[in-house]
């Protein structure tokens, strides 16, 4: 396995404050997967790092964006509005000027990051999205579904990887509600995805893998 290349972190201005973009790219990288992390930690979720070390293995440019919430220190995540606020500008900065990063381009995330990805993937050029334990409701109210986010992803690859134990939703619920071009990958475990790294590890893979032909 090769060495992994090092991060440049970058400082993006946004409307909601400054967010950081942990930036890895390989040598010739084939394209692009810009991750955002959920609302109850940051970009070590264990799932995520997984993900990314998926992404380099597979020879993609790798981003672990920190919203600007988390930038500040806070302990509670911003409303999903804000999030997306901060979140289309870092991606568009990432994919402009000198050095700007190659596509494909992948957006993804764990829980909410999960969210925003499908929320802005159309709006971004995404050419396709990666969500890690989509939180389709609130634990115990499947009334409260966000069903209507994962519809936003028409006509795109979308992977879910979802908990068998989820309580925000298990890999059936999920696969109820997907859009066409949506599929979702059951592994052990619950929201963390971290009793079965391996499995998520394989699932991103081949998403980067059919997306790179």
């Amino acid at each position: 396995m090769a060495a992994s290349p090092a991060a440049r972190v970058l400082e993006v201005e946004t409307p909601t404050g400054p967010a950081r973009a942990h930036v890895r790219r390989p040598v010739n990288a084939v394209g692009t997967m810009v991750l955002g992390h959920g609302a109850g930690g940051g970009i070590g979720a264990k799932d995520l790092t997984a993900a990314a070390r998926a992404g380099l293995d597979c020879g993609w440019a790798v981003v672990l964006v920190e919203q600007p919430w988390r930038v500040a220190g806070k302990r509670v995540a911003a409303p999903p509005p804000r999030l997306d606020e901060a979140w289309l500008p870092v991606v568009q900065a990432l994919r402009s000027g000198r050095g700007s990063l190659p596509g494909p381009l992948v957006l993804g995330g764990r829980s909410a990051g999960a969210r925003v990805a499908c929320r802005t993937a159309t709006a971004l050029g995404a050419a396709g999205v990666l969500a890690l334990a989509f939180p389709l409701h609130p634990p115990g109210r499947p009334e409260r579904s966000r069903a209507d986010e994962l519809a936003l992803v028409q006509g795109l690859p979308l992977l879910v990887v979802q908990g068998r134990r989820d309580p925000f939703g298990g890999p059936q619920d999920v696969g109820l509600v997907l859009p066409p071009s949506g599929r979702v990958v059951a592994v052990d475990g619950d929201h963390g995805l971290s009793a079965d790294l391996p499995a998520v590890v394989s699932a991103v893979r081949e998403l980067l893998v059919e997306l790179a032909r």
